[in-house]
């Protein structure tokens, strides 16, 4: 029985996968250019299979289209397929990542302190659009000039750009799923 040759089968694959990516986003090849850096002649050549792709044409494709290199050549998986979860503190919060793709929309659990243990309500702003579930607990919503109050179950979306703030409505601390886009994910996870 003979044995393919897995490498050149996977780069063969890479050229149709980053087609359907760009038909997906609706982009040109020459959209796709300006935003890579690519030429679209090079673009074009790789989608039909012409060209064998090289990392450094592969690296701005995935940021392109929001996929994660392995994606683009279809690597086979390795190791253990979990994610470890490596929670991050900031301003009192505890923000545990759930997603590890990069770009896109991003998954995190966000655990509010009790009231009156937060340092603050001050409102912030930033590019994009927000979506949370209260998971635990209960929350307390500032939105502009309004406020609401979630509880377990209820959801929650907004344009990020007006000024909100979220934290626990009262003694016990609430667990939130959010999701946001990269501008968002900046905003939350920045140290200032």
């Amino acid at each position: 029985m003979a044995m393919g040759n897995p490498e050149k089968d996977v780069l063969e694959g890479v050229g149709p996968r980053l087609r359907a990516l760009r038909q997906a986003r609706s982009t040109t090849l020459a959209d796709l250019a300006a935003e890579t850096g690519l030429t679209a002649s090079t673009l074009s050549r790789l989608e039909t299979g012409k060209l064998r792709p090289t990392l450094e044409q592969l690296l701005p494709l995935a940021r392109a289209h929001g996929v994660p290199l392995d994606d683009l050549v279809a690597a086979p998986l390795t190791g253990d397929p979990r994610i470890h979860l490596r929670p991050v503190r900031r301003s009192g919060l505890t923000i545990v990542p759930l997603t590890r793709r990069p770009g896109g929309v991003q998954a995190y659990k966000v655990v509010y302190p009790p009231a009156g243990r937060a340092s603050t309500t001050k409102r912030q702003t930033h590019e994009g659009y927000e979506w949370f579930y209260v998971l635990t607990g209960t929350i307390r919503f500032i939105l502009g000039e309004d406020e609401y109050v979630l509880t377990e179950g209820e959801a929650a979306e907004f344009d990020t750009r007006l000024p909100h703030w979220l934290g626990s409505a009262d003694h016990r601390a609430a667990e939130v799923l959010t999701l946001f886009g990269p501008q968002g994910e900046r905003a939350h996870l920045t140290p200032r």
